[in-house]
């Protein structure tokens, strides 16, 4: 497979490059390079390779993608359609008098880019997105979670045809069953452009329905309450996402995807950081000063630590293993504790005395000054 050149460089113009800069340089090469305008040898590939450019580099997160990752990375978490889905052409070339009617890229490019099989494909349904709220405990040992959000769904009576069931389906004659609407346009000095767009009148199915579905009045679809389980792996952190294929809105080429955004509420008692959990305990002077062996809270029960003798307040301890599994390794994080000596209050006379005695055996600045620093 041939190396990808450099996204910079094909629209020349330099990495740090402002938009207008993009789109200016974008504008200029597209215009040479048409094939509806340039019929030279290799003038549809090079168009081809400046509109993706451009698609990537005019959206902030796809361009921050490829700065970070390069091609490597940004083609395997972008596919072709990706790349174009969301790139607006209409404004680039609206001053040149463009007219389009649905996607600005399917309807300008079209047969430009894939030909005739690109043009006719229908368009999948719009993507959803859900934001899910889990406590720290939910999200360190997973969970199923029953979430209900609203989509446009294929209507079941007529099948997401549009069509009332026994009726049939006849040639749109607006299009001529070809889905497509070809528009030229003159640019005077420029020559002229041919712009396709999608037919409005059969929405570029080619046919229409002799009689409308009763249910979803021709739309196919309809609005629809759902309940969906979702499950939560164990570590997930907030941003973390995922996908459900197929349960976003219903298009004629089929259903888009519902992401769940993840947010991992913060914790009155643990903190997070990575992996890692940190957490507070309490011990007395003496646990301190003899050492002991104590309870603490883990995400995921009790669990004991031992403290040595003439351990020192705000020490950190670290428990192996007793932090946040990680979703992709499956490796737990460590749990650190900070152990508080707790000075200790209202006295009884007895008590004080044992102190005083304690402080006068350790010497002046001894021990005892040492536990509370």
């Amino acid at each position: 497979m041939a190396t990808k050149r450099d996204y910079y460089e094909i629209l020349g113009v330099p990495r740090n490059a402002t938009l207008q800069q993009i789109k200016d340089a974008y504008r200029n090469l597209a215009l040479k390079y048409h094939p509806d305008r340039n019929k030279e040898p290799g003038a549809e590939e090079k168009f081809k390779e400046i509109s993706e450019a451009y698609a990537v580099l005019s959206d902030p997160e796809k361009r921050a993608a490829y700065d970070q990752f390069g091609h490597a990375g940004f083609d395997q978490r972008y596919t072709q359609e990706d790349i174009f889905r969301t790139t607006n052409f209409e404004d680039i070339f609206r001053e040149f008098g463009f007219g389009f009617e649905g996607s600005p890229f399917e309807d300008l490019f079209g047969s430009a880019f894939f030909g005739k099989e690109f043009t006719k494909r229908r368009k999948r349904g719009a993507d959803l997105r859900y934001d899910l709220y889990l406590t720290l405990d939910e999200a360190a040992k997973g969970v199923t979670k029953v979430i209900t959000y609203k989509h446009n769904k294929a209507c079941e009576r007529c099948g997401g045809s549009g069509a009332e069931p026994g009726s049939g389906f006849s040639t749109c004659s607006k299009c001529g069953g070809s889905g497509q609407i070809r528009t030229t346009k003159r640019l005077g000095a420029f020559g002229s452009f041919t712009s396709v767009s999608t037919c409005n009148a059969c929405y570029g199915e080619g046919k229409k329905a002799e009689k409308i579905c009763s249910s979803c009045k021709g739309n196919g679809a309809k609005v629809v309450e759902e309940n969906v389980e979702v499950e939560i792996p164990p570590g997930v952190d907030t941003g973390s996402q995922l996908r459900l294929a197929g349960l976003g809105e219903n298009g004629p080429g089929g259903s888009g995807d519902l992401y769940v955004f993840v947010h991992v509420k913060e914790h009155p008692q643990f903190k997070r950081d990575g992996d890692d959990i940190y957490v507070d305990a309490e011990i007395s002077f003496a646990q301190a000063a003899l050492g002991a062996e104590i309870e603490v809270p883990t995400l995921f029960g009790k669990a004991k630590l031992k403290i040595p003798a003439g351990t020192q307040t705000h020490s950190l301890f670290r428990m192996k293993g007793m932090g946040m599994p990680n979703p992709h390794t499956k490796r737990k994080g460590d749990q650190y504790v900070r152990v508080i000596v707790k000075t200790p209050t209202n006295l009884s006379d007895k008590q004080k005395k044992l102190l005083a005695e304690f402080e006068a055996a350790s010497k002046k600045g001894g021990i005892f000054d040492q536990m509370f620093r």
